[in-house]
């Protein structure tokens, strides 16, 4: 590849598959060029490297390119070999069937609740998430719940590097406030986010130790159903969690 950059290497494949993801149709050369930004002849040489490695393959009338099945394929592979996380998706898809709304796997990375996998809501009305998805740790019910979990050293150092940005007006940007909202959530099993990260929504989410590593797992949706229903989807975490605790002990 001519970009000599390795970063700036990485970024533009991720750039050029989220393009096809986001299309979801063949595109020439000239079309993917503009879709990620870079000069046609960079394009050229990552189109290149790729379809000689069976990334993607060429359309011949006219001439556009797509990807192939072998980035789906080693990504299932590679997503089979994370034992802990698909026995907690199993779980997860019980708790979005039983309440019907998304439901969300989280784990703390840097400043950031780290979307690991998410399960779409049956609702006709619900909050749209993909994995890989981050939010603030301060803004997102997942991110509380995972920091409950640290140590009192580790907590203090992850409150010392967060910036505590307002996403919306109802987000926590004092650090008294927001160890007061966690040590509520930890006081009473579950960690919220009320219009925090998107106005109008809310998320309810639970700690979660599994396979010796941290995890939230959470639902949201609009605040007002959730709210109205916050008895219920406790009830429904908990049992999770009960569950989780069950497996977790046979492992």
């Amino acid at each position: 590849m001519a970009d000599k950059d390795p970063m700036k290497g990485a970024a533009r494949v991720l750039d050029l598959m989220e393009a096809f993801g986001g299309r979801c149709i063949p595109m020439s050369l000239t079309e993917i060029a503009q879709e990620i930004a870079v000069p046609i002849s960079s394009c050229h040489s990552l189109v290149k490297t790729l379809h000689q490695r069976g990334y993607i393959y060429r359309l011949d009338s006219p001439k556009r390119f797509y990807p192939t099945r072998r980035l789906t394929e080693l990504a299932e592979r590679i997503a089979r070999g994370d034992q802990p996380l698909r026995r907690i998706v199993a779980v997860a898809e019980e708790l979005s069937a039983a309440t019907g709304e998304t439901a969300i796997i989280g784990k703390l990375q840097d400043d950031s609740a780290l979307y690991l996998d998410v399960v779409d809501g049956t609702h006709t009305i619900r909050y749209a998430a993909s994995p890989g998805d981050q939010r603030p740790a301060h803004t997102s019910a997942i991110g509380k719940a995972v920091l409950s979990l640290l140590g009192r050293k580790e907590f203090e150092a992850a409150l010392d590097r967060m910036t505590l940005v307002a996403v919306t007006p109802s987000t926590i940007t004092d650090r008294p406030s927001l160890e007061a909202d966690i040590a509520e959530g930890r006081e009473r099993g579950y960690f919220l986010s009320r219009g925090e990260t998107v106005d109008d929504v809310m998320g309810i989410a639970v700690a979660v130790k599994f396979g010796g590593e941290a995890y939230a797992i959470g639902i949201a949706g609009p605040l007002l159903r959730l709210d109205a229903m916050r008895e219920t989807y406790v009830k429904s975490l908990d049992d999770l969690r009960d569950k989780l605790a069950e497996i977790n002990a046979t492992m």
